[in-house]
């Protein structure tokens, strides 16, 4: 078991316990499938909701907040019975509009895993408005579930009353929708992942694909694509992106051996001062640009 779920597993019921164990290994990727959610409801008489409402403080777990010292978790369940896991993350020496919220981590851990589409986001705090205008980008809209300890369920509707969103907009393409761009992907494994996950941006304001990969001391991946918002503040940016995925797996952000963003020089939208400095405050200092063709 990771060190960071030690603590959390330890305050959860015997039954959940025994259930969890043997699928919270060192190598853990943050997610449930349908399979193993069906298990641990049979073995613990939970329902789903009560079970999401238990695995809160595992999620909560996975946050990097050296600044707040306050951890949000998030649980995303897909349309395909997946749960995925988000927490908030923080990064110290970087500026404040760098930071991860756990509902941003949440739906793009389940967004670059392939699923399609959301039914309910479960989280241990309220989503702040930021959150709210960033989960209002997705393809199933204001009907998202919301799930807080102690509250009946609601619709993210009813959190984002007289929304503005992409519809308004006539955007067609949504978040979690499958998109391909067409770009041409060539170069080693690192450069070839930041392409791919700049042929998948969601970035139907600016036009401004873009994606980065990060590669670990074991030789490990991790792409992040840019999601675009239309109301432009709450979009995530692609290194963001990539961190999530790279510490839902259990990795150290601060251990990043080599980056690469991939973007038009000349697009409207440039990620990569932002990327660059943040990455310089993880202790990454180079960054490979690959322009898009």
């Amino acid at each position: 078991m990771q060190p960071r779920f030690q603590a959390a597993f330890a305050a959860l019921p015997s039954p959940l316990q025994a259930a969890l164990q043997p699928l919270l290994t060192d190598t853990f990727p943050a997610f449930f499938t349908p399979e193993q959610m069906a298990a641990i409801r049979t073995e613990t008489g939970l329902d789903n909701r009560e079970l999401t409402f238990a695995l809160l403080p595992l999620a909560a777990a996975c946050a990097v907040a050296p600044l707040s010292r306050f951890n949000v978790g998030a649980l995303a369940l897909g349309r395909s019975g997946h749960l995925y896991f988000g927490a908030n993350m923080e990064f110290s020496g970087a500026t404040m509009q760098q930071t991860v919220h756990a509902e941003q981590s949440a739906v793009t851990h389940a967004w670059l895993r392939g699923e399609k589409g959301l039914e309910a986001i479960t989280v241990n705090y309220t989503p702040c408005g930021h959150c709210r205008q960033f989960m209002n980008e997705l393809n199933s809209g204001t009907a998202l579930r919301i799930h807080l300890p102690g509250r009946e369920p609601a619709t993210l509707g009813d959190y984002l009353p007289d929304a503005f969103g992409p519809r308004d907009l006539a955007i067609e393409t949504l978040l979690l929708d499958e998109v391909d761009h067409g770009l041409t992907i060539t170069g080693d494994a690192l450069v070839r992942a930041a392409l791919e996950a700049a042929n998948r941006s969601h970035a139907p304001y600016s036009q401004a694909l873009s994606g980065v990969a990060l590669q670990m001391a074991d030789g490990a991946i991790f792409a992040g694509s840019y999601a675009e918002n239309a109301a432009f503040n709450p979009s995530l940016p692609p290194l963001q992106a990539a961190l999530i995925l790279l510490n839902l797996a259990g990795y150290d952000v601060l251990q990043i051996q080599r980056a690469v963003l991939a973007e038009a020089p000349d697009a409207r939208l440039i990620q990569r001062q932002a990327t660059a400095a943040t990455l310089q405050a993880l202790g990454c200092a180079t960054l490979q640009t690959v322009p898009l063709r």
